[in-house]
């Protein structure tokens, strides 16, 4: 390993005596390309507690070195190309969170099984097709997360009494086929994502763990169609009570299809009971989209995507939703809140994508995705006003500083992870309306100009990736789908709307207004300088994974 050219911030480490020590983005990749690995001086560094090497595709493999770095409390491994971690992890016995996610993992090391501290675990999106044997050794794990890899089953020991801190399990997208009933023994789990598996069958015994907030089973071929039916349009709530009648034997399974023993019980039953059923049927197909085909293509909106975007954040996809009701209740609220949970999960705290939300009706059409150097990129956010880039990212790499202070240099904050994919870039992205004013800073914020209210009637999505276009579609995707559950949530509940005498955007007092919990896409379309066409979302290709609960009606 070369050792010659400098490591500034190894250096920076090291004479300070630092217990955190950050690498990643272009510069440290092309030091790890020429230099064949890490410097060796990183090994060194026996007082980190947090080290994160991040972003860096010639990473390749981490020197058995590492096992001398014996304070560390968190491994941050994500996004590079590592194809082997040496089976050395369990020298790191003060280690607690270890993030091994976006790589080319085919196997895990066995000592990860003997960390008695770790308490958080992501191996997701790499090729990982079975977890080590005596994962319940590691008796504080709390979160763990294996998506997006070929894993057919889960450890026999990982249902276990001695996880009893395990809280949230999130592996969708494998290719697990069973889910053992000994799952109740997780008495402390909140969170099971099993979403996109090979399952047919969702165990009775799962109502059982009572702490048991959010279940994903969506994209599962379940043998019992009624409950595949639940699993993609009603709440978690609903579902282990159905799971907990069947547990209890109320349901007719004498070997034939559960769907139509159900159907067989309720007909021998009188009036009341036949309209109840119609009445769940119907509930459970309230979720609806109907997309607005723009065949002219002169009325539809449009986004006119500059060429020098290619070289900061080349992809782009957009859309106007309307029937949104956001003034009911806490609408809003919970809107907001499913937004910061995508950009945290699916948008891996929007290093992956980022979405923005803005109120269609105070944006002046037509729209330029560009670029503009960081010292003339003037946004007005949210909560500092108007300031530059340069002056707004000071302000939050501050932020985030002070934050680290606070959890005592032991945590990365999502500022941390998307402040830094615009460092040492010379131009920064930017969504400009037809004033020139930049509306959207992608990843770093929206502009207050449009931001969404309680009165919002129409709504313009954005949807911004550095990674590739199918990325964006995929959150795109996701979030239309979010949005209609919410909506079918907030139709079904009545909520009442605010006495707030709110104004909308042309200054008119609002009233509420019964939502029907139909949302309508209108398509958007994105071209390039030129005009040529770049992107219609949603296309007939869109809108089609795993969303048959919205009935999507073109």
């Amino acid at each position: 390993m070369d050792d010659t050219q400098k490591w500034p911030e190894v250096e920076k480490a090291e004479a300070g005596k630092r217990r955190e020590l950050v690498l990643q983005g272009p510069a440290v990749d092309r030091r790890i390309a020429s230099s064949g690995g890490l410097a060796s001086a990183v090994y060194s560094l026996t007082l980190l507690n947090y080290l994160e090497v991040s972003q860096c595709p010639s990473l390749t493999e981490i020197h058995g070195g590492i096992q001398r770095l014996t304070n560390l409390q968190s491994l941050i491994l994500c996004r590079n190309k590592l194809a082997l971690v040496p089976d050395v992890l369990d020298k790191l016995q003060s280690l607690k969170v270890l993030d091994l996610s976006v790589n080319n993992l085919t196997v895990l090391p066995e000592g990860i099984t003997l960390l008695r501290e770790l308490n958080t675990l992501n191996v997701s999106c790499n090729n990982l097709e079975v977890l080590p044997s005596g994962l319940s050794r590691c008796t504080k794990l709390s979160n763990i997360n294996i998506s997006k890899n070929r894993i057919a089953e889960f450890p026999a020991d990982f249902y276990s009494d001695d996880l009893d801190l395990l809280s949230t399990v999130v592996a969708s997208d494998n290719s697990l086929e069973q889910l053992s009933g000994e799952v109740h023994k997780l008495s402390a789990l909140k969170v099971l994502d099993l979403s996109n598996n090979k399952l047919s069958e969702i165990p009775s015994e799962l109502s059982d763990c009572a702490k048991l907030k959010d279940i994903n089973f969506k994209g599962n071929k379940l043998s019992d169609k009624r409950l595949e039916k639940m699993v993609n349009g009603c709440q978690t709530k609903s579902i282990l009570d159905y799971l907990r009648g069947k547990g209890k034997g109320s349901r007719a399974e004498d070997g034939a299809d559960a769907d139509k023993g159900r159907r067989q019980q309720l007909r021998k039953k009188k009036g009341k009971a036949g309209e109840e059923e119609k009445d769940e049927e119907e509930e459970l197909n309230r979720m609806v989209v109907r997309v607005l085909n723009i065949s002219d293509a002169s009325a539809a909106p449009t986004v006119r995507v500059s060429a020098e975007v290619k070289d900061v954040r080349p992809y782009l996809v957009c859309c106007v939703v309307r029937g949104m009701n956001l003034r009911a209740g806490n609408a809003l609220k919970r809107f907001l809140v499913a937004q910061t949970k995508l950009h945290d999960e699916l948008c891996g705290r929007r290093t992956t994508a980022t979405i923005a939300t803005h109120d269609m009706q105070l944006i002046k059409l037509p729209l330029t995705y560009d670029v503009r150097p960081p010292t003339q990129l003037k946004v007005r956010s949210q909560r500092r006003g108007g300031m530059t880039a340069v002056e707004l990212i000071r302000h939050l790499q501050l932020e985030a500083d002070e934050l680290r202070k606070q959890k005592k240099r032991q945590n990365v904050t999502g500022l941390h992870k998307y402040l830094q994919i615009l460092q040492g870039k010379s131009l920064y992205p930017c969504l400009v309306d037809a004033e020139g004013h930049v509306i959207s800073f992608p990843p770093i914020t929206n502009s207050e100009k449009t931001k969404i209210r309680k009165t919002t009637k129409e709504l313009f999505l954005e949807v911004t990736s550095g990674t590739c276009l199918q990325t964006c579609k995929d959150v795109m995707d996701a979030l239309i789908a979010k949005m209609a559950e919410l909506n079918k949530f907030t139709a079904e509940h009545q909520e009442e709307a605010g006495s707030d005498g709110e104004e909308d955007s042309t200054g008119k007092q609002t009233t509420d207004t019964e939502t029907s919990g139909e949302l309508i896409v209108q398509q958007v379309r994105t071209v390039d300088h030129d005009g040529n066409l770049k992107v219609v979302y949603p296309s007939k290709t869109d809108l089609t994974k795993d969303t048959d609960n919205l009935n999507v009606i073109w």
